[in-house]
This record gives structure tokens, sequence and C-alpha cells, in this order.
């Protein structure tokens, strides 16, 4: 697959429009490949016909934070794999807002700059983290799902909400008591004030 040269503005990547452009705030989740099993299809395929996207995010979300597939995020080692990821490249190629690296899903909520589109930035983050966690665990072969949700942020009111729901979420699902209790999470990393200014 041929990585973006540019902000392409909108583009459909064949099912939903999605828009991205430099300074567009990004609300992204991408999961792991065996999160959603084709062994359990029927438990999830209903998800994908849901046409208002806020409703299937919200279900597909409740569908994963009950933990299908291995969740090898779940091992410390592996989730501070991706938190380090998300973190090298912040204020170069993008600017973090919040995040969250669940035990079989990663949010994040970011700035995109110029030069640095959405789909190459998605791109490196799982490309890297696949091959240091499959190195780590001995394993070969996919760790992420090919593709990501994406959802460009309306107004600062609709980033807030984002931002509690991805650091809500391990909360949520039943994880921890509060969401700074979570380590590979923003909500123990950055100051609501300082993240959103």
């Amino acid at each position: 697959m041929a990585l973006p040269n540019e902000h392409p503005g909108w583009t459909d990547r064949g099912y939903l429009p999605h828009y991205d452009k430099p300074g567009l705030v990004q609300a992204v989740t991408f999961r792991l490949a065996d999160s959603l099993p084709k062994t359990k299809r029927a438990d999830w395929e209903h998800l994908l016909q849901i046409t208002d996207e806020a409703e299937r995010i919200r279900q597909m979300e409740q569908y994963l934070d009950q933990g299908a597939g291995s969740c090898v995020l779940r091992e410390p080692e592996c989730a501070e794999i991706v938190q380090n990821a998300l973190l090298h490249f912040h204020e170069q190629r993008y600017r973090l807002l919040a995040w969250c690296v669940m035990p079989n899903h990663v949010h994040v909520l970011f700035e995109t700059f110029d030069g640095h589109p959405i789909g190459r930035i998605v791109h490196s983050w799982k490309t890297f983290t696949a091959r240091e966690i499959n190195a780590h665990l001995q394993r070969t072969g996919p760790l992420w799902q090919e593709d990501y949700f994406d959802t460009f942020m309306r107004d600062d009111e609709h980033q807030w909400a984002m931002k509690d729901y991805f650091e809500g979420n391990p909360v949520k699902a039943k994880l921890v008591k509060a969401p700074k209790d979570w380590r590979w999470s923003s909500a123990g990393h950055f100051p609501r004030s300082a993240s959103m200014a």
C-alpha cells in the first residue's frame, strides 16, 4: 500500500469519508488483529452495518472492552512499547492531546503537522510497534488490524469529550478505579490544561 505524500483532504478509503489536513485534530483507534476474530464474526459483524458513526464506535468499543483476542497489550512491556512510540515524535510530526493503550486496542487524539498526514503517522506507529512487540513476544505474523478508525474533531467541546472518553476507557473496562491510575494513557502524563491549550 502506498503511503500518502501529502495531506489529501477528503478521502473515503472504501467505506466512509475521512478528512485530513495540517492542523486538524484527529481521534484514531486501531486494534490488534485478533480483537475482532473471524471465529466470532457473528458477535461483531452487525457493528459494521451501523450507519450512525458515533453509535457504531460506541458499540465497537463496548465489544473491545470485553477483552476479545489475545490482549497482548495487557503485558506492561508491550503497552510501554506502544506508549513510547506515540510519544517519540510528539511536537515534531504531531501534537499528542490524549492517548490510551488498552489491552487489545489503542486510542490517540492528536493534531497533525504539515508534511505528516494521518495515514503516514498511524502506519509508522503500527509498523514500529508490531516489529518491537513481535520480537519481545518471540512471535511472527500480523499484530494490528490493517485499517483504523478516525474522526476529526469539530470543535473544542468535541475534543474534550473525546479526551475524557479515551482516558476514562480503563475505568469503564474495570481495569482501574481512576483514569490517572492507568499507566498507559495521557491521564497521568499530561495535565488537562497543558495538553489541550
